[in-house]
């Protein structure tokens, strides 16, 4: 088991690292919705390094070894990061709703700038949510339990949790929905344009489509990575709201449930991996180490097959 799981934290570490690699160095890649992804997989690495080994030990050991300080520091980097990723991802469906069903405000108003202050404000504000849940609704609990050393629990207040609920799962959720489904709807309809336009244009005239269906392919893979997130999270916020009114706390639980959603960290690349061909094709430049060749930032990951 300490096998699979040491594998799962290096999957999460090499696969990110991947992506950072990726999109800092190919200046093809240097785009709003990939900033996005840049900075979520910034979150997924950290949370890969500094979360997920000790989460880990404590699913496996069911014990804490490191002390109250420590304990203190591992939850609020945990709920930091998670909050990072939430709204890394609630930004990334906005972006795509504005590419896809308003392409020509998403062209003159989404611009490089605008994404980076985006991202800059969501490190802070998250990070500052993250310290006032703790300081103000949670209590930090390494008691010993059975014959452990401790086991590190966050219990947050009923305010708080309700607050945590809203504002960190059920709004920015609820936006991710909203926004795909209406991106689907749009994508659906592009669809039924160009098969029924298709047929009297011209060779040139039906390439101009290419950026349309695109646009659809990357909000679809962008998708999928809203949902397997969703999948990850909703788990989580079902076992605090059941705790909150049926009081069945369980270590174990929550142990578990807070693997699962830093199981997200790891699972984001791979999605990237299937779906992505210009990711495949710079891991392929970064493994055979061509990104150390002159003016390998300016290498064609996007060449169409003729």
């Amino acid at each position: 088991m300490y096998i699979s799981a040491a594998a799962v934290v290096m999957l999460t570490v090499c696969g990110n690292l991947m992506v950072i690699i990726s999109i800092s160095h190919f200046k093809q890649l240097h785009t709003p919705t990939n900033l996005l992804l840049l900075s979520l997989a910034v979150a997924d690495l950290l949370v890969g390094v500094t979360v997920m080994p000790f989460s880990l030990i404590v699913l496996i050991e069911t014990c804490w070894y490191f002390g109250d300080t420590f304990c203190l520091i591992y939850n609020t980097l945990g709920y930091g990061l998670c909050s990072v990723s939430v709204f890394n991802v609630a930004c990334i469906a906005i972006d795509r709703y504005f590419a896809v069903c308003d392409p020509l405000l998403y062209s003159t108003k989404i611009t490089l700038n605008i994404t980076w202050s985006v991202i800059l404000l969501n490190w802070l504000l998250s990070h500052i949510y993250s310290l006032t849940l703790i300081y103000f609704g949670g209590n930090i609990g390494t008691q010993d339990m059975n014959n452990c050393v401790g086991n590190c629990l966050l219990i947050v207040n009923e305010s708080w949790r309700i607050i945590d609920l809203v504002l960190a799962f059920v709004l920015p959720c609820s936006a991710m929905i909203i926004l795909y489904v209406n991106i689907f709807i749009v994508a659906r309809k592009h669809r039924k344009e160009i098969s029924t336009t298709e047929q009297v244009r011209s060779t040139n005239q039906t390439k101009s489509t290419v950026p349309k269906k695109s646009k659809r392919k990357a909000a679809t893979t962008l998708g999928i990575t809203v949902g397997v997130f969703l999948l990850c999270l909703v788990p989580w916020y079902i076992y605090t709201l059941i705790d909150d009114s049926l009081n069945i706390s369980s270590s174990f639980a929550n142990n578990f449930l807070s693997w699962l959603f830093y199981l997200n960290s790891s699972i984001n690349p791979i999605i990237y991996a299937f779906f992505y061909p210009w990711f495949q094709k710079s891991v392929k430049l970064i493994v055979t180490l061509r990104i150390c060749h002159p003016a390998s930032s300016l290498i064609n990951l996007f060449q169409e097959k003729l």
